[in-house]
């Protein structure tokens, strides 16, 4: 059976856009024009995605993912948004969106996306494969970070992570101790010309953190005031 895709998008030709390649790649795609639809088909239907524009009429983008999430849909969400509208991307991360795509976009950065999701959400309601004694592993405390397979445990608990989570995670692990600034962190992990700021930085952070501390105590990510942050591993936690 194939996947079905909710479409939440108030501009025609994009919507038609997107339900296009999305069927063409094997997904069925339900398209409405307005958030008040768009809530109702996410809350009483089930979807292996949705992609929510946020600039809707009468109830926008913002109000709906805050309320999908209120009433519990677990499904991910990726939002459309324009391009240099950071604090749009930081608020829509802040409200549970799973993923984002700035306009204009392409064919394979949509399709991309959607199957990178998709895989992050199915592969969360299963185990990850089992560790070999060959795999690559970062240990810190109670951390443990498999770069090759974007994995994180904690505890010997797995933790899902986004990808950037992930890619900012790991570039602190490998440096521990050491103060990174907002600056390399965005151009390691989202690239060079990324037209974004430093927030999109400071939102993955807090996500991270907040992960972290649920599960352990020895390591933690320290904010360096106007610098940027760094991983430090608790010794006496340790002991």
């Amino acid at each position: 059976m194939a996947d079905k895709v909710l479409i939440i998008e108030d501009e025609p030709t994009l919507a038609r856009l997107v339900s296009y390649n999305l069927s063409q790649e094997g997904y069925e795609a339900e398209v409405v024009g307005n958030g008040a639809e768009g809530l109702h088909r996410a809350v009483h239907d089930e979807y292996a995605i949705i992609f929510l524009d946020l600039m809707l009429p009468g109830m926008n983008g913002f109000e709906v993912l805050q309320k999908i999430r209120q009433h519990g849909v677990k499904t991910p969400v990726i939002i459309l948004t324009a391009r240099n509208a950071e604090e749009e991307v930081v608020q829509g991360l802040g409200l549970g969106a799973d993923d984002y795509i700035t306009k204009p976009f392409g064919v394979a950065e949509l399709l991309a996306r959607a199957s990178a999701v998709l895989r992050r959400s199915r592969n969360g309601d299963h185990k990850p494969a089992v560790q070999s004694p060959g795999d690559k592993v970062i240990s810190l405390g109670d951390l443990q970070i498999y770069p090759e397979k974007y994995e994180v445990f904690v505890n010997g608990q797995w933790i899902t992570l986004r990808p950037k989570e992930f890619e900012v995670l790991l570039y602190l692990a490998e440096r521990p101790g050491i103060v990174i600034t907002r600056d390399d962190l965005m151009n390691v992990v989202w690239g060079f010309d990324y037209i974004g700021g430093q927030r999109t930085v400071d939102v993955h952070v807090s996500s991270l953190r907040k992960k972290l501390e649920l599960n352990q105590q020895t390591v933690q990510i320290e904010s360096i005031r106007g610098v940027g942050y760094k991983l430090i591993v608790n010794r006496k936690s340790l002991a």
